[in-house]
């Protein structure tokens, strides 16, 4: 017999977890955020803890209580300054279920190192079920529109050995409405 409560909900609530922005002792930490959020793909630890230093005013990192539950690493593309381009996404299944993603994402949004971001990219996998559906819900919550296309096709980019990259933007939006 389980000694859990069934009727009892495991989800921490959204005023349990903290956003910030990362900082280098978050790189490795990070690291191993990732590598226990499948299907993500692993980078190296240099390349995380580059994202929480060099990157750090377009990535964020939510704690709960001592734990790294979540990150999201962006960037601003040097030749389109009113874009963030969001890189990956890492909800520590603990914190799954608190709209934790959406929640980072205007977080970034809501910075002013962002304030000149009119639309949010990213690519996708077809099979992350996960990200097609936080990425259409914060836009369609917003009312902001979106649109989709393979931007790195499996056979050409990735000489069949990874899954086609789909680009999906939302925008243009005005940054004070998100």
């Amino acid at each position: 017999m389980s000694s859990k409560n069934p009727e009892k909900n495991d989800t921490p609530s959204a005023d349990a977890i903290t956003l910030r922005k990362p900082e280098s002792q978050d790189g490795i930490r990070v690291h191993k955020l990732i590598a226990e959020c499948p299907p993500l793909d692993p980078n190296s630890a240099y390349c995380n803890l580059l994202q929480c230093t060099h990157f750090a005013d377009t990535c964020v990192a939510a704690e709960m209580g001592d734990d790294l539950v979540g990150f999201i690493s962006g960037y601003i593309p040097p030749k389109q300054p009113n874009v963030l381009f969001v890189w990956q996404v890492a909800v520590h299944e603990k914190a799954r279920g608190t709209g934790l993603a959406k929640r980072m994402l205007a977080e970034i949004i809501s910075r002013d190192d962002c304030s000149d971001v009119n639309y949010i990219e990213t690519t996708v996998t077809p099979d992350n079920e996960a990200s097609w559906k936080m990425f259409r819900n914060f836009a369609y919550e917003r009312g902001i529109s979106t649109e989709e296309f393979i931007l790195f096709d499996s056979r050409i980019h990735f000489a069949g050995e990874h899954k086609d990259e789909h680009l999906f933007r939302i925008g243009p939006f005005n940054r004070d409405s998100v």
